[in-house]
This record gives C-alpha cells, structure tokens and sequence, in this order.
C-alpha cells in the first residue's frame, strides 16, 4: 500500500462514522480508531526483526581488534531488534511535558507503548511485540526514521 492509498483509507474511515478498523496485508498492519472528539488515530504495531550481525573486517593486521568486534556482535545477536513500522518523526515522549515511554533497563511487556512515529500529521503509538528489558534505545528523539529502521534492543529474556 503507498503513501496516497494509505492517506485514502484514513480519510473513508474518519468519514465513515466507524468506531475502528484494522487493514492488515502481508507487508503491515493498521488500525484506525476514531475517538470520541472526532480525532483519528492510526495504529501500526512495531514488526519484530531479526537481529542484524555485522560482519567483521577481513585484515590481516587487524585480526586482535576483530575478535572484540565479533564477541560484541555475537553479545547483540540475543536481543530482538524493535523496528520502525513507517516512516515519520521519532518522539520518545506522549508530549512535551510527560516522561518517555521506555528507558534504558526497563522491563517492557508484549502489546505495551514503547514510542511514537508522526506520519501526515497522525501520531502513531508503537508497541513493543516481545516482554523483556530494554537494552538500548537506537534513534535519536525528534528525528526522522525511516521504514524498517531499528528503534530499540530488547533482551527477551
């Protein structure tokens, strides 16, 4: 689904008069809800990916500084990788004046807010799809991010 079927479906369903609606396609999930004051919201739980490995360098001279690189690779390769579902604005907060959803150390549950993503104007909550403890926040607040791009490391265990 592009920009402009996404930006379609949120305006038939803001004018339809219906409470909620889920879209889901093999590539992505949202919800829409309408709320008592007429405000739409959209909703696009955060996709669980793969952790990425780096591989390490190949250089003969370098091989001491290699296997600190492949250990600290191997320490990253437990943690479940929280992505951007979209792309939009970054915001760790639920505004200006609140506290951030998640720090560093904090035990996270499956389902729960872990941050927001501002796309045309909606404010998207992300939620976090494993229980665990947040090991590394990964984007900058306020800032861009961009499709698949990693947010967070949970360790699930």
């Amino acid at each position: 689904m592009d920009l402009k079927e996404l930006q379609n479906f949120i305006r038939f369903v803001a004018k339809s008069g219906a409470q909620e609606v889920s879209l889901e396609t093999d590539d992505f999930k949202i919800t829409v809800k309408t709320g008592p004051d007429g405000v739409v919201y959209a909703q696009a739980p955060a996709v669980a990916a793969a952790p990425v490995v780096a591989a390490a360098p190949v250089a003969a001279p370098a091989a001491p500084a290699a296997a600190p690189a492949a250990a600290a690779a191997e320490d990253t390769s437990k943690y479940v990788t929280v992505t951007a579902p979209m792309i939009g604005t970054f915001y760790r907060k639920p505004s200006p004046d609140k506290p951030v959803f998640i720090n560093v150390g904090d035990t996270v549950k499956a389902g729960q807010t872990v941050c927001i993503i501002e796309a045309m104007k909606l404010f998207n909550e992300i939620e976090c799809e494993v229980s665990g403890t947040v090991v590394k926040v990964l984007a900058d607040d306020m800032k861009p991010v961009e499709y698949g791009q990693p947010l967070f490391l949970v360790d699930p265990a």
